[in-house]
């Protein structure tokens, strides 16, 4: 992923989380590799800003799990519903992957500092890949119906594994699938894909997440189309809220610490 001297933090409150123990609405698979989790927190899903996460455990008897991020897939404020995608690569996230409807999360959230799309920005375009796509589908639900055009460009091995396309076509956005089936998903042949696709009409913002090669080329056709980038970074953390300093963006100047990813991002503004 890119090093401190190219990531910013960008300005702005971030809205006060909260913490809750809550009760699992949907619980089910979503792709071949991911899963979907629904529950309810009628705080959560009115202040989440897009590009936020949640720190989840579920609440067991057995002992304690350590509570993971996830970023906010969907949020619903009328209904106050919140989903996240995960997928099962360890102890807590089997411990979740188990729960019925009705179960038991503990939640702390919205944390973190989201995407921010300028007053002066007509045209988005996003990248992403994998789970990584899933800090990006409320981007599009704040923008639908604004005016602000929404392009995603989603990878994935194949059709069927690609996370979010639906979100996006919900909320009116041009969706464009890159796979590696179809050998369209190769940096080379997506970076020449978006050249033809966008250089007549181009982005003011690029938006992507996750993957450190979507990061270099989004930075590439930026310069090309005088754009900005901002990037959700992942990061293992313990506590979400800056206090255990555990998840870094990169190593310090010698003098400062690094950026947090969970205080200072996950979103950052990618330096020029």
């Amino acid at each position: 992923m890119s090093s401190p001297a190219t990531l910013g933090v960008l300005a702005g409150e971030r809205p006060m989380p909260t913490w809750a123990r809550t009760q699992v609405l949907v619980n089910r698979p979503l792709t071949d590799r991911y899963r979907l989790l629904r529950f309810r927190s009628a705080t959560i899903a009115a202040r989440a800003e897009a590009g936020q996460f949640v720190m989840l455990s579920p609440a067991t008897e057995s002992g304690p799990v350590l509570p993971r991020p996830m970023a906010i897939y969907t949020r619903d404020a009328g209904s106050g519903s919140v989903d996240i995608v995960y997928g099962v690569v360890g102890s807590g996230t089997k411990a979740l992957a188990a729960l019925e409807p009705g179960a038991t999360v503990v939640v702390t959230g919205p944390l973190g500092r989201g995407f921010v799309v300028h007053e002066e920005t007509g045209h988005v375009l996003l990248i992403g890949r994998g789970v990584g796509i899933c800090a990006m589908t409320t981007v599009a639900q704040d923008l639908a119906g604004t005016g602000v055009r929404v392009s995603a460009v989603l990878s994935g091995r194949h059709e069927s594994a690609i996370i979010g396309a639906e979100v996006f076509r919900g909320c009116h956005g041009d969706v464009r699938l890159a796979t590696d089936a179809d050998e369209t998903s190769g940096v080379a042949v997506l970076r020449e894909r978006l050249h033809r696709g966008f250089d007549g009409d181009p982005p003011q913002q690029i938006l992507t997440s996750g993957s450190a090669r979507l990061t270099r080329m989004s930075g590439e056709l930026a310069a090309r189309w005088h754009a900005t980038v901002q990037v959700s970074i992942e990061a293992h953390m313990a506590c979400g809220l800056g206090y255990c300093h555990g998840c870094a963006a990169g190593d310090g100047d010698g003098t400062h610490e690094a950026p947090l990813v969970c205080r200072d991002g996950p979103v950052f503004r990618l330096r020029g």
